[in-house]
């Protein structure tokens, strides 16, 4: 509920009051229960709320009930979310995708927003021009879904085409609940100026920077959409695109909020989210951020014990970044094998091709050939194998 709170100051809303319901199942008609839905009525005349949010879905017919008996305008959880969205979305692909998320929600509530226009009864001479209109604006909207579908489409193969050229690099995600400090991590370790603020779902487009690590290695970090319980899964469709990234990392930092005392809901949901998008299963580097505002170092060292491999960070004031690299790095050089190569002198293909794909360490002259000492990845050694003095060549860099 608290986070329901923040979701509607987020959207602009000020709360006035909330209220529970203990009820073993969902009223059918009206989701809370009749007594319950007079209660809210009566609060809300009382303190003036124009507004009533629910903190799960409502069917379309769950709304309209709840609306008649509140007298009030009644929005879901997946409404709520999609109108922030919105607020945030600032370039096109952005607002193309919560447009087409919103789209989605809208077309089976579409009878309930024309139902004032439309006259009871059924049979011929009894349609009402709710009902033409309903039919006008269904097949509105269906054109629109086909246009934003399309247009993600080809951003979608754009992206791809782009992300293709990034294969010869490691791929780095940061994942986590939104509003963990994701942006202001990925600025601190890439030095980029991403948008940040205390507020909740401020990342919506993907953004891909060079990440530079020790032992002059270099990865590609990408930030993304923060995750949230009960995400609208129109919304996971729509930015599909957006986290494709997420799917074709190759390690994901999972930046978790070691502030929020509730902090195990929040990396159970963001693994839950990772495992509906298809990213499940991934290496995962687990990251507890803000650590400079946790009042207690006990707190910080259950966290650590309960999540043995997670790395302490500030990423406000950049505490913890270096040893996130060297995790990093170490990741990266587990992929690679260092290997002695010798090359005619006249070879300028294959020199080309150790430059591209691998990291030079060491390059000399002997005996007439060009002796090069290169870090490499196994998977593009194929072509330089007949060229690898057998003495020099090593299992490979583990750490």
């Amino acid at each position: 509920m608290e986070e329901l709170a923040s979701l509607a100051e987020t959207a602009g809303g000020e709360v006035i009051d909330m209220v529970l319901q203990e009820k073993r199942h969902p009223d059918a008609a009206t989701f809370v229960g009749k007594g319950k839905a007079e209660e809210i009525a009566a609060l809300s005349e009382d303190k003036d709320i124009d507004l009533v949010v629910l903190d799960d879905d409502l069917s379309p017919a769950q709304a309209r009930n709840l609306e008649h008996l509140i007298g009030r305008r009644v929005i879901d959880r997946s409404q709520l979310i999609l109108d922030i969205f919105a607020l945030g979305a600032r370039t096109s692909v952005a607002k193309a995708q919560v447009e087409l998320a919103q789209i989605e929600y809208t077309l089976p509530r579409l009878r309930r927003m024309w139902e004032h226009l439309s006259r009871t009864g059924g049979g011929i001479g009894t349609r009402g021009p709710g009902e033409t209109q309903l039919e006008v604006d269904r097949r509105r909207i269906r054109r629109r879904m086909f246009t934003l579908k399309k247009m993600l489409d080809k951003v979608e193969k754009d992206r791809r085409v782009r992300t293709s050229r990034r294969k010869d690099f490691a791929r780095v995600s940061l994942v986590g609940y939104t509003n963990t400090g994701k942006s202001t991590l990925f600025n601190q370790l890439t030095q980029a100026r991403v948008s940040t603020g205390d507020r909740l779902f401020e990342t919506l487009d993907a953004t891909t920077r060079v990440l530079r690590l020790p032992m002059n290695e270099v990865a590609l970090l990408s930030d993304t959409v923060g995750f949230i319980k009960k995400i609208p899964h129109n919304l996971v469709a729509s930015f599909h695109a957006t986290l494709e990234c997420v799917v074709e990392a190759d390690i994901v930092i999972h930046v978790a909020d070691l502030s929020y005392l509730d902090y195990d809901s929040q990396i159970a949901t963001v693994r839950s989210v990772l495992d509906e998008i298809g990213a499940a299963g991934k290496q995962e580097i687990l990251v507890f951020n803000k650590v400079d505002l946790v009042e207690s170092e006990d707190q910080l060292a259950l966290a650590l014990r309960r999540y043995e491999k997670a790395i302490p960070v500030s990423a406000l004031y950049g505490w913890g970044a270096d040893a996130l690299k060297e995790r990093l790095v170490a990741f990266v050089l587990d992929r690679k094998q260092e290997v002695r190569i010798n090359l005619p002198p006249q070879d300028g293909k294959l020199l080309s091709y150790i430059h591209k794909y691998g990291t030079v360490l060491e390059r000399d002259m002997v005996d007439g050939r060009l002796s090069i000492l290169v870090r490499i990845e196994r998977r593009y050694m194929k072509p330089l194998a007949e060229y690898v003095e057998p003495s020099a060549s090593q299992t490979g860099t583990s750490n």
